[in-house]
């Protein structure tokens, strides 16, 4: 079943593998390890080696899930607490100098809601390259941080890679923070599953849609890629409620032709979307300019 699930996070990918093998069988090639800090469990997966990646379907690297169930309509503590969970991750996955310029990304359609964390999540990054150029005397110790918002091919007819790559060229920072939307197996990580992973991403991917990969290999600087399931497809939301049911060797193959195109989210996604932007947003924030806090970080944005 594993390879006819469609799923973005390398979690769900290495617990598929696992219900698809024999007991005795280990997976070679991937370490995996679990933590709680605070209220939020951490699941790390590393790819090490070629057989990972094929056991698993994704490139070698490593891959973060921060569990943060719940947050959806929650109050400012709690995604406070979450935005500096993110921020303790990123910061381990950043290998950049202390004052290296960093661009970040928003990925996906603003007009699409299960589609639009990449761009709003930019609303609450802070921005400070242009400061820096304006008005050093006050700006000079920030690290320089821009943001882009690629848009859609069928609204710029210029594929995301493209124009980042043309951006990368003139700005020459020295990594890249791509933020997506993904697809998730499970309805229950919906909003409440966040993938960080330095391996770069896929734009469109989850949804079958493949376009030019943004990653070290193809734009010459890291590429850290940060993402949140906010779909499932039918057909996979489908074999899984079969296998949570106990009927995991129905013939899924009808299921699968019959949902190919069809995708599920949640009733509340506005709010859910609005709330896990804000998170990210300022979690990039936090990890970029490690001396300021969420407060000082919202002062600067309003």
């Amino acid at each position: 079943m594993k390879t006819q699930v469609r799923t973005d996070l390398a979690l769900e990918a290495k617990e598929l593998w696992e219900e698809s093998a024999d007991e005795a069988t280990s997976l070679s090639g991937v370490i995996a390890r679990e933590e709680t800090i605070g209220s939020y469990h951490i699941t790390h997966v590393d790819i090490i080696n070629e057989e990972g990646e094929k056991a698993l379907g994704k490139p070698c690297g490593r891959y973060v899930t921060l569990e943060v169930p719940g947050l959806c309509g929650q109050g400012r503590s709690d995604y406070i607490g979450a935005a500096e969970a993110v921020a303790r991750q990123l910061g381990q996955l950043l290998t950049i100098p202390e004052k290296g310029e960093v661009l970040v990304v928003g990925l996906g359609n603003r007009r699409m809601t299960p589609d639009a964390i990449g761009p709003h999540t930019l609303e609450s990054v802070l921005v400070t390259r242009h400061l820096i150029d304006m008005a050093p005397e006050h700006f000079g110790a920030f690290r320089p941080v821009s943001a882009l918002a690629t848009g859609v091919m069928g609204d710029t007819g210029v594929e995301s890679g493209e124009l980042i790559r043309a951006v990368t060229e003139t700005l020459q920072p020295s990594c890249i923070i791509a933020v997506d939307a993904l697809a998730s197996r499970s309805s229950e990580r919906l909003f409440q599953t966040i993938q960080l992973t330095d391996t770069g991403i896929v734009p469109g991917s989850g949804v079958g849609n493949h376009r030019m990969p943004l990653t070290k290999d193809s734009l010459g600087i890291p590429v850290i890629a940060i993402g949140v399931p906010t779909v499932v497809d039918a057909g996979t939301l489908c074999l899984d409620l079969l296998a949570k049911s106990g009927h995991p060797e129905f013939d899924h193959a009808p299921l699968l032709k019959a949902g190919s195109e069809l995708f599920v989210t949640p009733r509340d996604v506005d709010t859910c979307e609005e709330t896990i932007s804000k998170v990210l947003g300022l979690g990039i924030s936090l990890a970029l300019h490690v001396d300021l806090s969420v407060e000082d970080v919202e002062m600067f944005l309003s």
